[in-house]
């Protein structure tokens, strides 16, 4: 297929999402947990409302959680949630965490803001 100068501008009026790094996801994560608790889908439900032209891919969203367990940034834990079938795994940053987790989710903020996405202020989490 051979491009033309219709599709340059096409991509640039509707670009590809951007699908975030581990280190994004990282900051990403931490910037929705400080708001509240979350889990998985949710986390990669919120990006897609909250900043359409970013992605996170399971793999990424999977790998960067496993990171924030392992530096004991955030805690996992199951939780039987009202009208759903099995538990859901469950994540909140830790407390003695708090202040290195708003610093990171800044870096996340700065980040989307630099692609026109201002900080969202409805709260996530449930």
């Amino acid at each position: 297929m051979h491009m033309k100068v219709d599709d340059i501008y096409q991509f640039f009026h509707c670009p590809p999402p951007i699908y975030l790094s581990k280190e994004l996801a990282v900051c990403y994560v931490l910037a929705v947990l400080v708001r509240g608790e979350s889990y998985g889908t949710e986390l990669i439900q919120l990006i897609e409302t909250e900043y359409p032209a970013f992605r996170l891919s399971d793999t990424v969203l999977y790998s960067a959680l496993k990171f924030l367990e392992e530096e004991q940034a955030i805690a996992g834990y199951w939780k039987k949630v009202e009208g759903r079938g099995r538990p859901r795994r469950m994540y909140r940053v830790r407390v003695d965490w708090l202040d290195r987790a708003q610093d990171l989710a800044r870096l996340w903020h700065e980040y989307a803001s630099r692609n026109n996405y201002p900080i969202p202020t409805k709260p996530g989490g449930r």
